[in-house]
């Protein structure tokens, strides 16, 4: 068996994952606010309570909203800025005795519907978080593929093709992708075109023309940004999670409009949804250790 955790801005979670996927135990705590050393004693804690219960030792991987870094081991691009420059894999080694596996919490999602989710033996698979933010992880053959910078499926922060405006974005360029797929992003699409709503929940739920029209321009802009990805690693499977991956249209409407981009005669990427929705984080996770 084999524990998997999900360190997450508000919340910890963490499983116990057996062989065939089956989940036998699962905790959540709180995360301690902007305590570094507090979130990895959590952690361990976490982890010596499921393995007290279960009465043996496991295997343990945690997916994080960062990647640490291949040059130095400390974190980095992590939205939860305490965990930025630390050496997090390495504490957790240490606190627990024994090795840590980490990897970035859009990996993990790749790598659970990869593994026995949606897109279960398929050759290679792009996992894709369509939520708060934008972001991607990339499996092949069942193995996640890091890349040489540790940044492979951060498509969300490639410029978006075709963009009609300057949208500013966090990490400091324009128009990336993340600015117009993220549910902020959707939610600016519908008030510019005159819509008043709260969250992009509201705009995904709603049947007036504007929220039609804001819809089907996040399926062109989505269409135009995944043609990109099959440009480049052609997958078998492109998989939505997060929270804009339970709008339906997005599944039937988007293969249709990428084809114009994709260079082929004929595209067979399938589009799913997540199998195991906001679970798949924290059971990639725990497969960062194979059977």
């Amino acid at each position: 068996m084999r524990i998997g955790v999900d360190l997450g801005g508000t919340k910890i979670e963490a499983i116990v994952l057996a062989d065939d996927g089956e989940i036998v135990l699962r905790r959540r705590i709180n995360t301690p606010a902007q305590d570094y050393r507090a979130t990895v004693q959590a952690i361990s804690a976490l982890c010596r309570e499921l393995e007290a219960e279960l009465g043996f030792r496991c295997s343990v991987g945690v997916g994080t909203p960062g990647a640490p870094s291949l040059l130095s081991g400390l974190m980095k691009n992590c939205n939860s800025t305490v965990l930025n420059g630390k050496p997090l894999a390495a504490d957790l080694s240490k606190a627990l005795g024994r090795e840590v596996r980490i990897a970035n919490d859009a990996n993990c999602f790749a790598l659970s519907e990869a593994k026995d989710g949606s897109a279960a033996g398929s050759d290679s698979v792009f996992g894709v978080i369509l939520g708060t933010g934008v972001g991607g992880g990339w499996v092949v053959h069942g193995r996640l593929l890091t890349g040489a910078n540790a940044i492979a499926g951060e498509w969300g922060h490639n410029p978006l093709s075709g963009a009609a405006e300057k949208r500013a974005c966090y990490c400091g360029r324009q128009d990336c992708v993340e600015t117009y797929l993220c549910g902020a992003g959707l939610l600016k699409t519908y008030r510019q075109l005159g819509g008043v709503a709260a969250t992009a929940q509201e705009v995904a739920d709603s049947a007036d023309d504007l929220a039609e029209q804001a819809l089907e321009q996040y399926c062109q802009q989505l269409a135009r940004g995944l043609a990109g990805v099959i440009n480049c690693v052609d997958p078998e499977v492109v998989v939505l999670g997060g929270g804009l991956s339970n709008i339906a249209t997005l599944y039937e409407r988007v293969p249709m409009l990428w084809q114009q981009w994709v260079f082929s005669d004929d595209c067979r990427t399938r589009l799913v949804k997540a199998q195991y929705g906001d679970s798949s984080g924290v059971r990639g996770a725990a497969w960062l250790w194979p059977r």
